[in-house]
């Protein structure tokens, strides 16, 4: 049974009020955060002077930009907060090193062990075990730090809410009941973390691995002379490539004593730390690229349902016209014509692919909020703003936005999904992220030669993981346009209770 709502100030007390009665909740929460931020605080002020720095440095290159701003002091503070110590990177669980030539042996019950010792490991585990260790801990932390919004969000409705009952309740409690969109959720869960902690999880850097690796030097067992020897990282990929007649697959060791989750690329790099680093520049693209069209769609979609008359006319063929062109085309076209401007210099492309994709989506977004926003204007509270001489902005902004957001995280976390597919697809195209900036389509082409051959991992294993994240997000946007939508309450009812699970 719902209790009902309080009507006076003194059964209903401000949340700075119920803090002050019941503060413990919200104590503990506060200092569970504060231990979670802890164990991480270097790597958020890592992740942000790397953000600074590469943000100054795009525009540093921007020819039309009349000054040139310094980096040394970004590079001074990213610097500082990398030797800060953090629970989740390579440096607390190693998992490169080199087999010493020695091994270890021991007798548990029936079982004989004869294990090789590593120098350099974590705890001179084997590279793999020590790699499956980390990412153990990394997902841990992740969902610690799932399980503490959740209780924050349980305790703040039970402790400090004023209002006992409100319609996100029904919102939430419905797609906790929606197993296909608590799938996308898990699946987008999983791609946050791995963009959030994708260096703590790759097994090497981009840069030793991908950028300079002829800059950086590794030890490994040489089993002919027997004795450890020394090569550059560059010299290692070079023979450990994937080129079908060589090839370093999935789960193994190269001659060099790496380990490669996903196997290696036909240049010798890992695929694992190639993909890790890749997802977070196509996250960022997706986030530009919805806020962006979202942006734009909104502002118009209340605009030409406000004014209607020849505002709504001039925007309908305007989008019509954009619609009307062969959008892969005019996308491809576009990413030649601009591929050698400023704009392709910023984040390897990114922003360019960002703007590309906005321009060409918009009237999508504005044709799908368009009519909710029309028969939102015509409701009685908007008339009654006008009688009270409200400025069109501000109506716009309170009285009509709030009922098309709906449609908007629905559109949102759909979207993501597409922009991930388009980005890979220009990628595989040539056309996409500047190399050598890690991106899933790229790997996906470098390996299509190869796919009947036992490198086949190459272009199999990131093509298998677009395709995961984009059922991901399009699972969540199914499940989150079912939880807002009313008619699930008759759905549940006309079904005698059983509520639905589905995403269609």
């Amino acid at each position: 049974m719902t209790t009902a709502r309080p009507t006076s100030a003194e059964a209903a007390p401000a949340v700075s009020e119920r803090l002050r009665q019941t503060p413990w909740p919200a104590a503990v929460w506060a200092a569970v955060a504060a231990g979670l931020l802890a164990l991480q605080l270097g790597a958020l002020f890592e992740f942000g002077g790397s953000i600074a720095v590469d943000t100054v440095r795009a525009f540093n290159g921007i020819e039309a930009l009349p000054g040139r701003v310094g980096v040394e002091t970004l590079l001074g503070f990213e610097q500082a907060a990398a030797e800060f110590p953090r629970l989740l990177s390579r440096e607390t669980i190693p998992n490169h090193g080199y087999y010493s030539g020695e091994s270890e042996e021991w007798v548990v019950g029936p079982v004989y062990y004869d294990g090789q010792e590593w120098v350099g490991t974590f705890l001179g585990l084997q590279p793999a075990v020590a790699w499956a260790l980390r990412v153990v801990v990394v997902y841990a932390y992740a969902f610690a730090g799932v399980a503490w919004l959740w209780t924050g969000y349980n305790w703040y409705r039970r402790d400090y809410r004023v209002a006992d009952w409100t319609p996100t309740d029904d919102v939430v409690d419905r797609l906790r009941s929606h197993y296909w969109g608590l799938f996308g959720l898990l699946v987008v869960l999983l791609f946050l973390t791995t963009v959030l902690f994708g260096p703590a999880l790759a097994t090497t850097t981009n840069q030793v691995d991908n950028v300079d690796p002829y800059s950086y030097e590794i030890n490994y067992w040489d089993a002919e002379a027997e004795s450890v020897e020394t090569t550059t990282v560059g010299s290692a990929n070079s023979q450990s490539s994937s080129t079908g007649s060589t090839n370093v697959g999935p789960m193994s060791y190269d001659d060099y004593g790496r380990f490669h989750p996903f196997g290696t690329l036909p240049g010798g790099q890992d695929l694992f730390t190639f993909i890790m680093y890749g997802a977070r520049l196509s996250l960022i693209i997706g986030l530009i690229t919805v806020g962006l069209t979202t942006g734009i769609a909104v502002t118009l979609a209340m605009v030409s349902a406000y004014y209607k008359g020849r505002v709504d006319l001039a925007l309908v063929l305007l989008s019509d016209s954009i619609m009307a062109l062969p959008g892969l085309l005019v996308i491809i076209m576009l990413s030649v014509l601009l591929g050698g401007t400023w704009l392709a210099n910023i984040y390897s492309g990114g922003l360019l692919l960002s703007l590309i994709f906005v321009a060409t989506g918009w009237p999508g977004l504005w044709r799908a909020i368009r009519g909710p926003t029309l028969q939102t204007v015509e409701r009685e509270w908007v008339d009654a703003a006008r009688g009270f001489g409200l400025r069109p902005s501000t109506i716009m902004r309170k009285h009509v936005l709030p009922y098309v957001m709906g449609y908007l995280l629905v559109y949102g976390s759909m979207s993501l999904g597409g922009v991930i597919i388009g980005i890979a697809g220009l990628s595989y195209l040539g056309l996409g992220v500047n190399p050598p900036t890690p991106e899933w389509g790229r790997a996906i082409g470098a390996g299509q030669p190869y796919i009947g051959t036992p490198s086949w991992h190459i272009s199999i294993v990131p093509g298998v993981l677009i395709t995961t994240v984009v059922i991901g997000f399009n699972a969540l946007g199914d499940g989150i346009r079912d939880a807002i939508d009313p008619q699930s309450d008759t759905d549940a009812a006309d079904t005698g209770g059983v509520e639905r699970g589905g995403g269609a």
